[in-house]
């Protein structure tokens, strides 16, 4: 009971909402891995080593010390690959899906989790194309997708701009120090 208390007022403090599905995370991979017909998925097992140089590059740590790389092919040709990436933001968890060419830039980005509360900030960020301005990134590049969108919306939907491009750029140094190298 003390237990369930606590999770109650944390959540009051950190005011949470449910999180809602923006994109089903099957319709993402078919728009962010268009002609593949097979798919497949890589875990890469971070030692503690590893996990300290994803924590140095970009200030994260998967939960579960694990980052998993979905490719798909069409036969035995790379289509390209993604990752769902998550950030967590005082107002709930944001779910990043990051899809790469095979020539290892940024072929597309969608945002399909947000909570209840960010969802009208993360659609007024993504209609004014905060997604359009990470394609083309190579997985050295710094996403700029926020400072894009600024002054073209309010201070809110500008926040979440930039929870994305963190997650962004999560995937960006989860792919250059552990996808691209291997």
């Amino acid at each position: 009971m003390r237990t369930m208390f606590c999770a109650a007022v944390t959540a009051a403090l950190l005011h949470i909402t449910p999180t809602v599905v923006l994109v089903d995370r099957r319709d993402a991979v078919a728009q962010l891995l268009p002609g593949a017909d097979k798919y497949f998925a890589r875990e890469v097992h971070l030692s503690d080593a590893d996990a300290h140089k994803l924590h140095e590059a970009v200030d994260w740590s998967p939960r579960d010390g694990v980052l998993t790389f979905y490719s798909g092919r069409h036969g035995t040709t790379l289509v390209g690959l993604l990752q769902f990436v998550r950030v967590d933001t005082p107002h709930g968890p944001v779910e990043v899906t990051v899809s790469f060419d095979p020539a290892g830039t940024v072929h597309g980005v969608i945002v399909t989790k947000a909570t209840v509360e960010t969802k009208p900030w993360v659609l007024e960020a993504l209609r004014a194309g905060l997604v359009q301005h990470y394609q083309g990134l190579t997985a050295t590049g710094t996403p700029g997708g926020s400072a894009a969108l600024r002054g073209a919306v309010g201070d809110l939907p500008l926040y979440m701009a930039q929870e994305i491009d963190k997650g962004v750029a999560r995937a960006l140094a989860a792919y250059r120090l552990f996808y691209q190298t291997r």
